[in-house]
């Protein structure tokens, strides 16, 4: 009986999927419950700078009164992505203080100003100089900013690079992500697995084994799990492969965040 808590839904700027279609899926899945993340990404740059910009207004209260609505049998949960960026630290963490979230995902979607889902982050430099860069980024984030619970796709740039993971692993990279991951640790966050990734044309979940892995060898133990659906179809993708997964790489049990409380499921 797992749980879904990442998704998007018709306030993200990004999907079109209506929130009960979402609820259908997951129930339809057999999940126990689901935790909408809706994204919230201020200062994003370019001609879609508005893309992101999540209606507070409308999504709490509509997600507030969809949780009232929920049976004991099934959970859902108020959640948001922010996209991080450090000078924004101070409105983000705002935010957060003023609305009743069960979950707060941080993820890093723009690098230095720019997001790597775009061809142009990679021109003009080698690979490994965009990855490490968007690392370097992550890092900066996570120093700026702690209220959150989760980080997001650690390893988001890989979908988008020009080899997309074809180079990449932990042991690559490893001087980066250790610093990411022993802060994240001394700052008592998880990190999530999400298997948006095997979507995105890679042959792993983001992060990649290697790193879940490691995380859990410095001693990490809030793992939360999610897809990252922007449609319907896509709730709970791949999640058939999971607890096998994460047994192999040294897990017996997974996160759910309630009211930014973590509750500790077995695999």
């Amino acid at each position: 009986m797992l749980y879904d808590c990442h998704m998007h839904t018709r306030f993200s700027g990004d999907s079109d999927a209506p929130v009960h279609q979402m609820l259908q899926s997951a129930k339809e899945k057999n999940l126990a419950g689901l935790c909408f993340t809706d994204h919230l990404d201020l200062d994003y740059p370019g001609e879609e700078r508005d893309l992101f910009l999540l209606d507070l207004d409308s999504y709490i209260p509509y997600m507030k009164e969809l949780k009232e609505g929920a049976t004991d049998d099934f959970f859902i949960g108020l959640g948001i992505e922010l996209g991080l960026q450090p000078h924004l630290a101070s409105q983000l963490h705002a935010i957060v203080k003023e609305y009743p979230f069960d979950y707060v995902i941080g993820s890093s979607h723009v690098a230095h100003h720019i997001d790597p889902y775009y061809p142009e982050y990679y021109e003009g430099r080698s690979e490994r100089e965009a990855y490490e860069e968007y690392f370097e980024a992550t890092l900066e984030n996570i120093e700026a900013f702690d209220n959150f619970d989760a980080y997001g796709h650690i390893d988001y740039v890989v979908r988008y690079g020009p080899d997309k993971d074809t180079h990449f692993s932990y042991k690559a990279y490893a001087d980066h992500l250790d610093a990411i991951l022993k802060k994240l640790i001394a700052m008592g966050k998880g990190i999530e697995i999400n298997t948006g990734g095997y979507r995105s044309g890679l042959s792993h979940p983001n992060p990649r084994e290697d790193i879940l892995k490691r995380y859990r060898e410095l001693g990490g133990e809030i793992l939360t799990l999610g897809a990252d659906a922007h449609t319907p179809q896509d709730v709970a993708y791949r999640f058939d492969r999971l607890p096998d997964l994460l047994k192999s790489l040294g897990y017996s049990y997974f996160t759910v965040f309630k009211n930014r409380k973590p509750v500790f499921y077995s695999l």
